[in-house]
């Protein structure tokens, strides 16, 4: 496969650092802050960000047993989270060839509908069981996870670019 024209070849991901990444945002979705219009699903965010990127390490499963966590943790229906970061990792594996070969500021155009159908199937699992309709926060989650996009994915490549002069020390 040839890479697109100015891309940065970067070194292998450390399964250490896949994990650290996802329970330091799980740990951060435990918070007790509260639902807050503003404060983006950690988890959703790094979830999605590996499905993409390492779419054979992190797959539909991690993202079941992330989402059982979470469900257990918010008393919600048991299942409507893992329902709904399944969906997202199942998004992941079919697109993340077309969202690897865009560039940066054009990938957030693509993930916005991976996390609108993740917080779609939230909603609907919600309805199905009567808990009623959660509020225009998950309207503008997904917008908000897909601004985030390009930071969240500066951030969580930084470990794996090489350097300028050449010097790449492997562990």
């Amino acid at each position: 496969m040839i890479m697109p024209r100015g891309q940065q070849l970067l070194l292998p991901v450390n399964p250490g650092f896949i994990t650290a990444s996802l329970l330091l945002a799980l740990a951060i979705n435990l918070l007790p802050l509260g639902p807050m219009v503003w404060m983006p699903d950690a988890l959703i965010l790094a979830l999605a960000f590996w499905g993409v990127h390492q779419p054979w390490r992190v797959g539909m499963g991690i993202g079941f047993v992330l989402g059982l966590c979470m469900d257990v943790h918010q008393s919600s229906l048991l299942g409507q989270h893992a329902l709904a970061y399944t969906v997202l990792m199942y998004g992941t594996r079919v697109f993340h060839r077309r969202v690897l070969w865009l560039r940066p500021l054009q990938q957030p155009w693509q993930m916005v509908g991976l996390f609108a159908a993740a917080h779609t199937a939230y909603v609907l699992a919600g309805l199905l069981a009567a808990r009623g309709m959660p509020g225009w926060g998950v309207v503008l989650a997904p917008l908000l996870e897909a601004l985030l996009w390009p930071v969240v994915s500066w951030m969580l490549l930084a470990p794996q670019r090489r350097s300028v002069d050449g010097q790449d020390k492997l562990p």
